[in-house]
C-alpha cells in the first residue's frame, strides 16, 4: 500500500505526558468496527476529546489545536502499550500526526505505526523530559540523518530499524517495499529455478 513518504518533518509538539498510554486511549475499542483507515483521525483520544454526549471538552489539549501545525505528539513512557491494534496509528495519522515521542514507546504499538507510516521515535530520559517541558516546541524530525533538533535546546539520534526506515523514506509499507523487488526476485528465480 502506498503511504506518504517521510525525510523531515518540522512541527509543533502536542504534549500528553502521562505515563501509559495505551491503545484503548488512542482509539477506544468501540471505533474498531471499520477495516478503513480514512475518518478514524475523529475517534483518536475520543473519550480525552468529548463528553458523554459527543460535545467537545473545553479541557481537552486536542480541541482548538491545528494538526496542520502540531503533527509531532509528545508521549509520556511506554506510549502506546495495551492491546495490538492497527486502528491506533491509522486514527493518530488520520487526525494529522506523522511522528509520535517518547523515551519508551511500546513494541507492538512501535512495529503497527512503522509498517503504516507513523514514525515513532524513542528518545533519552534526558531528551524526553525538555519535550516533556515544552509544549508547542518547534521540532524537525529528519529520519534520513536520524536525528531530532528542539528549536533552540540541541539535538539527539534516535534509530529506527534499516528496513523500516527505508519503507518510510520511500513511502511504502513492508510488502510494497517486497514487491517493488519483484523483477530482481523473478530475475533471481529465473537464474537459480
Amino acid at each position: 500500500m502506498p503511504l506518504e513518504p517521510f525525510s523531515k518533518l518540522t512541527s509543533r509538539t502536542l504534549v500528553l505526558a502521562q505515563e501509559n498510554i495505551d491503545t484503548d486511549q488512542i482509539i477506544p475499542a468501540r471505533f474498531l468496527t471499520t477495516t478503513s483507515r480514512e475518518g478514524l483521525g475523529k475517534a483518536a483520544f475520543y473519550d480525552w476529546r468529548y463528553d458523554e454526549n459527543g460535545r467537545p471538552k473545553n479541557s481537552s489539549l486536542f480541541n482548538g489545536v491545528d494538526p496542520a501545525t502540531h503533527q509531532i505528539l509528545v508521549g509520556g513512557p511506554n506510549f502506546g502499550c495495551g492491546s495490538s491494534r492497527e486502528h491506533a496509528p491509522w486514527a493518530l495519522l488520520d487526525f494529522g500526526f506523522r511522528v509520535v515521542i517518547s523515551s519508551d514507546i511500546a513494541d507492538i504499538f512501535k512495529s503497527n505505526s512503522l509498517k503504516n507510516g507513523l514514525l515513532p521515535v524513542s528518545v533519552d530520559e534526558q531528551t524526553h523530559r525538555q519535550l516533556l517541558a515544552a509544549p508547542g516546541a518547534l521540532v524537525t524530525v529528519d529520519l534520513e540523518a536520524e536525528r531530532v533538533s528542539i528549536d533552540g535546546a540541541g539535538e539527539t539520534a534516535f534509530r529506527i530499524e534499516p528496513f523500516a526506515r527505508r519503507c518510510l523514506l520511500d513511502g511504502v509499507d513492508p510488502l510494497g517495499r517486497l514487491l517493488s523487488q519483484m523483477p530482481a526476485i523473478e530475475e533471481y528465480e529465473a537464474r537459480h529455478g
